[in-house]
């Protein structure tokens, strides 16, 4: 095939001419390759970042001698693109990110909530700090950001979010419980949200990326340069983009992405059993019925299963 005839044959490139894009912990890493792909199509970003450095027992280290969001807006700029700083916190309940977006673009159309922090700890050893400093930024951060976009995307009848859960939400990891509780709660406020705004022309999922990222432990002590490669944060960025597209009207769902790899990931339920009165001896009784394979996905906004209500009459 002739260079000209693949060509005529390539999908058109997605563009996000006109879109104003807020991009949260986006001095680094996964963020900064959000923020670098949607100005590098268009896309006017927003790029938030505190500028600290990576948080442990034994206080701050690695921190930068200046915002590295300050350095990404340089880059989006000398490629040609349109982006400003923004150093404000998700955790303020006013989500100011978003009117640094209004203020600069005058509009909001893409949510990108993006920013974390990672405490890891035994149980036995979680103490509040590190509880409060993840519900508050992963939890209460994303809220605060979304709510504070939600009524102009509202407002104009369109609007792209995408939440970043974890694969320590999915499959748990071993002094992670807390990281892994309020990720997949993200995954939970992501199916609320998504069921709310679809009327109101809002699309929301979320995204469980794996990937090697400053701060990860598994990344610096275990991971080989090669395998950093593979699992680089440019191989989630394309998922993420499109995801924020104004022609992505898919929304709802979760989606785990890395090394190349793209797949949905859905929350299912076995078939079970109805019984009442469903008293211990009969949950012992047909256990591998309620543990059998699970057959029945569940989208958003449905109850699990179809015989929890057999029989039932108001």
């Amino acid at each position: 095939m002739s260079d000209q005839a693949a060509s005529a044959n390539s999908p058109a490139p997605l563009r996000f001419d006109g879109q104003v894009a807020v991009v949260t912990g986006a001095g680094r890493n996964l963020g900064r390759a959000y923020a670098l792909l949607l100005a590098s199509r268009g896309a006017k970003v927003v790029v938030n970042d505190l500028g600290v450095g990576i948080s442990d027992t034994d206080g701050m280290v690695d921190a930068p001698p200046t915002n590295p969001a300050t350095d990404v807006v340089a880059e989006i700029i000398a490629a040609g693109g349109e982006a400003v700083v923004d150093t404000s916190s998700i955790v303020d309940p006013a989500g100011p990110v978003i009117a640094t977006a209004l203020e600069a673009y005058g509009r909001i159309d893409i949510v990108i909530n993006n920013a974390g922090v990672v405490r890891q700890a035994p149980v036995a050893e979680y103490t509040d700090e590190k509880c409060r400093a993840m519900t508050d930024t992963h939890l209460l951060g994303t809220m605060h950001v979304s709510r504070a976009a939600w009524p102009h995307m509202a407002a104009q009848g369109s609007g792209h979010i995408v939440n970043l859960s974890s694969g320590s939400g999915l499959i748990g990891i071993s002094g992670m419980a807390m990281y892994g509780a309020v990720k997949l709660g993200v995954v939970g406020m992501t199916r609320g949200m998504a069921v709310e705004g679809r009327p109101l022309g809002i699309v929301v999922n979320v995204v469980a990326p794996q990937a090697s990222v400053r701060g990860n432990d598994f990344g610096r002590l275990r991971w080989t340069p090669a395998l950093a490669e593979w699992l680089s944060a440019e191989q989630i960025s394309g998922l993420v983009a499109y995801l924020a597209h104004p022609s992505c009207t898919t929304t709802g769902e979760l989606f785990n992405a890395g090394g190349g790899l793209v797949s949905r990931v859905v929350l299912a339920a076995s078939e079970g059993v109805a019984e009442r009165p469903m008293t211990p001896e009969a949950v012992a009784a047909h256990w591998d019925e309620i543990m059998a394979q699970p057959v029945v996905e569940v989208p958003a906004g449905r109850p699990f299963g179809v015989k929890m209500m057999q029989g039932y009459r108001p």
